[in-house]
């Protein structure tokens, strides 16, 4: 089974940025905590401090999907309700 890579960008609106960033970063030690999680780096971009990006590396596309349905990401998905503008998500297998 390969490594997984997760690109996740979400877009706050402009007067929401704090309110989910305070979110975002609820996510971090807890995850991190989590079976299968090899990195979960939070960035936020320096031109548009409205866009933030997880990096996350993970043991297996399973384990992935088991944090997707984790208790703390449907209290982020609450928190934030109405703040967030865009959310993408990547799949990515990296070759070195």
């Amino acid at each position: 089974m390969s490594q997984l890579t997760i690109i996740a960008n979400i877009h706050a609106k402009p007067d929401q940025i704090e309110k989910v960033k305070a979110a975002l970063l609820k996510l971090v030690p807890i995850t991190r905590a989590e079976e299968g999680c090899l990195t979960y780096t939070l960035h936020q971009n320096n031109e548009n401090p409205a866009h933030f990006t997880f990096h996350e590396n993970w043991v297996s596309r399973e384990l992935w999907q088991q944090h997707m349905q984790a208790p703390h990401l449907e209290e982020y998905v609450a928190a934030t309700e109405g703040a967030v503008t865009e959310f993408t998500l990547q799949e990515m297998t990296a070759f070195a």
